[in-house]
């Protein structure tokens, strides 16, 4: 069961960067095949899951300036696409940072906004956790 773990751990904090990952499907698998998995598996995808973030959060914080770079992990349609949704809707946006297609790009520009790092941990941990309990309650009651 730790090998499970270990690859929901990976695919959790690989799905918050902007690279493609499965993480509900790998927690959906584990739950499926063992309910009595339900909590450790949702505390190791959200942990993975926010790690990601805190990775998005570092890069947004101290590499905002290579944003012109090939590497630079956000387009520039991207980050002007999360930024307005920042704008918008303000710190209490970050708890959304599970959604797809603004969710990552957000992570990096509240770095790069530099909002201050315990209150994104906070905000990103709680939504992203709620996110990991409700798919996991489904698996496990369906």
């Amino acid at each position: 069961m730790a090998s499970s773990l270990t690859a929901l751990f990976l695919s959790a904090f690989v799905a918050a960067t902007i690279l493609p990952a499965a993480s509900e499907a790998v927690l959906w698998t584990i739950i499926a095949d063992n309910p009595a998995m339900l909590w450790p598996a949702i505390a190791v995808a959200a942990a993975g899951n926010t790690a990601g973030a805190v990775v998005n959060w570092l890069l947004g914080r101290f590499l905002s300036q290579f944003s012109e770079r090939r590497w630079y992990p956000l387009t520039q349609a991207q980050q002007q696409r999360a930024s307005a949704w920042f704008q918008r809707f303000g710190l209490w946006s970050l708890l959304f940072a599970w959604l797809p297609v603004v969710g990552d790009p957000l992570t990096v520009v509240a770095g790069v906004l530099r909002v201050r790092f315990l209150l994104f941990l906070a905000l990103v941990a709680v939504g992203k956790t709620a996110r990991y309990v409700i798919v996991a309650m489904t698996a496990a009651y369906i």
